[in-house]
């Protein structure tokens, strides 16, 4: 079988392993342990009688719980056969621009729906820095333990043209003498174990700013950072259009979430994206929502097929997002989980993981992922995420879930035995 570039591919790690597919601890796939939640499992439950109708083109019960869950006018709210869907149609408003800034390295999934039509990319790297830690009790030097973008100062982006679009001017990107792009002093927010000194890379002093636009996701995917949201307010002001992708965003409390939710109703601009798969352990259900001025909206609504979400689906997603239970036990779940996982793949030689904010962690190897990846399959039954649909990071870079204290424990313990 074709090595998969999404995580969660259980049939491809099942034919690695030799075992059925059930038998995988899935650690590929950035998917809560804690759910799905009893109320969405009700929800299906209840409405299975409505398999018989189609669904409500308008999904009106499902977007009055999603603008009561995330402050906003249901008519700003578009849901969506998961955020992949969305991402799609946001991608077909940025590729009527010049050029799109995609901050890399980025998540597969924006690179298809940007070359599907015919989008001009130009990438903007986060910068790898070194600096020392603490591992073990020792001073450690590592050369990748966090991102950073250095001075501010940005390189010249790598324009990749897809497609016959017109060709884009660079010569106002010249990073020569007395032309750097200076950025904005602007930080990540530094209330999970992020560095405060992450700048967004992407140049502002730009002519017609207002001709190109900006996809990003945060936090950021695969390396956990939270950006603040004045670190892209100022791109929300001069691009012509900014779509934000917080598909993690909210296994962060309502209290350390950086979303611009709230930015909406100001910047007609500004296209939010969220997941309502991996918070709810509902992958298979496909759920998703944008959040958008309704011009926008309606644009893509005609666009589409009309019934998106199924019956389900929509009655699944309506319960979850209004169980506030759910939601507390996750926010008390997943920092002790996580640093718990963190302190335990740190200890392990030739393992460095990277703090983040969301429930994965992005980790640097010494040795090949991919035959850590064959060795945890065969031997534990295990599947990481390797990064090899990430250029920038290669074979040497691999992402894991955070999962229960017992699967994390498994994982360590694998790894301890296949890296030794």
């Amino acid at each position: 079988m074709i090595r998969p570039v999404h995580g969660g591919n259980l049939a491809w790690a099942a034919t690695l392993a030799g075992c059925p597919a059930s038998a995988i601890l899935d650690f590929s796939a950035s998917i809560s342990p804690l759910g799905p939640p009893e109320s969405a499992l009700n929800a299906i439950q209840a409405h299975l009688s409505s398999l018989t109708a189609y669904p409500d083109p308008d999904y009106g019960d499902l977007r009055t719980a999603l603008g009561e869950t995330l402050n906003v006018d249901r008519d700003w709210i578009l849901p969506g056969n998961g955020s992949a869907e969305l991402l799609t149609w946001a991608a077909w408003d940025l590729s009527k621009l010049e050029a799109t800034y995609l901050v890399t390295p980025a998540f597969g999934d924006y690179w298809r729906a940007l070359s599907a039509f015919g989008a001009q990319v130009l990438k903007c790297p986060l910068e790898l820095t070194t600096c020392t830690i603490v591992k073990n009790g020792q001073d450690a030097h590592s050369t990748r333990n966090e991102f950073s973008c250095g001075t501010g100062k940005m390189p010249v982006p790598k324009q990749i043209e897809h497609g016959a679009t017109s060709q884009l001017e660079l010569t106002s990107l010249d990073a020569g003498a007395g032309n750097e792009l200076v950025t904005d002093d602007l930080s990540l927010s530094n209330r999970s174990l992020v560095s405060p000194s992450l700048r967004l890379p992407v140049p502002l002093a730009l002519d017609a700013p207002s001709r190109r636009g900006l996809l990003l996701n945060n936090p950021h995917n695969p390396t956990g950072l939270l950006f603040a949201r004045e670190a892209i307010l100022p791109y929300v002001k001069q691009l012509g259009m900014v779509v934000v992708d917080e598909a993690f965003m909210d296994f962060l409390p309502p209290s350390e979430q950086e979303t611009l939710i709230d930015a909406v109703e100001e910047f007609p601009n500004l296209v939010i994206l969220r997941s309502l798969t991996k918070f709810y352990s509902l992958p298979g259900l496909r759920l998703g929502c944008a959040i958008a001025h309704p011009d926008i909206l309606r644009r893509w609504q005609l666009l589409r097929d009309p019934w998106p979400v199924n019956a389900l689906a929509a009655a699944a997603a309506a319960a979850a997002v209004r169980d506030a239970a759910f939601e507390r036990q996750t926010w008390d779940w997943l920092p002790v989980a996580r640093r718990e996982l963190f302190e335990g793949l740190a200890n392990l030689p030739g393992l460095q993981p990277f703090a983040g904010a969301a429930n994965f962690l992005l980790v640097e190897s010494s040795m090949s992922v991919s035959s850590i990846q064959k060795s945890l399959l065969e031997r534990h039954r295990i599947l990481i995420r390797d990064c090899l649909s990430f250029p920038e990071l290669s074979d040497r870079f691999f992402r894991v879930a955070v999962r229960s204290r017992a699967d994390n424990l498994r994982l360590i313990a694998g790894l301890g035995e296949v890296i030794h």
